[in-house]
């Protein structure tokens, strides 16, 4: 069950999306929002409100009152009424205020926009969501459109079908079954990784049977790429969601292999749950 959510909030129109589709889950899971804002200081300012000193700089106040501010303007929206929602700051950078604020509120799940990224920018720099979601081993859902009404009946959920990504095909499931969407369980079959249709309807049998998920549907797509297969599946079937595990690679093993999760992040028009395995 989703009880807490984490949104991460630059006070800007994609922001503003995410905790939209978000205000709409808390609604359904009678869950409380956690909307954290990440206050970039001065060096010497953020050092001094971290360290938790008797008498902040001036500057310092006038930033959080701004904050407070905005927080207010935010909070008088018609669609968090009824619902809980608790301010907070970090002084850290995006990544590890996100971070360290999913694990110390112990939220269920982080949801946030992203312009997402492409070209020259994908390579060199990444956006916040790619580096949350490769990082966070929360369950993170990244809007990328305007959603005044988050309402999916079909979700797709990408997975090689082995043992490894069980807990991550349950909690799909759990989620799935949180916004009343039906399940769509999908292999991705190309050239370089090819196998029969026998030997993966059997991998896809031998892991489904035994598991406490029902309402969905098992599916094989072939295409050039896994992530262009995700994407086309995904259209094909008119998905509201996708769906996929990441293993969070880190430093040069993430620069050789790059992330499945974090493409299809980056490219995806659609949300985007990604859990880590």
């Amino acid at each position: 069950m989703i009880k807490s959510i984490l949104v991460p909030t630059d006070f800007s129109e994609q922001a503003e999306s995410a905790l939209k589709v978000a205000a709409q889950i808390a609604k359904k899971n009678d869950a409380q929002i956690y909307l954290l804002h990440i206050l970039e200081l001065p060096m010497h300012l953020s050092d001094l409100m971290s360290s938790g000193a008797p008498a902040p700089a001036p500057e310092a106040i006038f930033f959080m009152k701004q904050t407070h501010k905005k927080f207010e303007e935010v909070l008088e929206q018609d669609y968090l009424k009824d619902i809980e929602v608790i301010e907070t700051v970090s002084f850290e950078d995006v990544l590890n205020g996100v971070i360290d604020s999913s694990k110390k509120n112990n939220v269920d799940i982080i949801i946030m926009g992203s312009h997402g990224s492409s070209g020259f920018e994908e390579l060199f720099i990444g956006s916040n969501a790619e580096k949350i979601v490769r990082t966070s081993k929360k369950p993170t859902l990244v809007i990328k459109e305007d959603c005044e009404i988050f309402e999916v009946n079909d979700f797709v959920y990408a997975t090689n079908f082995d043992n490894e990504d069980k807990p991550s095909l349950i909690a799909a499931d759990e989620f799935a079954k949180s916004i009343g969407a039906k399940l769509h369980l999908v292999w991705i079959n190309t050239a370089n990784g090819f196998k029969t249709t026998y030997e993966t309807e059997s991998k896809m049998n031998d892991l489904i049977s035994g598991l406490p998920i029902d309402n969905y549907t098992l599916n094989i797509y072939n295409d050039i790429t896994v992530e262009k297969g995700i994407l086309n599946f995904a259209e094909s079937i008119n998905a509201g969601m996708i769906g996929i595990s990441t293993h969070g690679r880190k430093g040069i093993s993430h620069f050789i292999n790059g992330s499945l999760g974090e493409d299809v992040v980056n490219h995806a028009k659609r949300p985007v749950l990604t859990f880590k395995i």
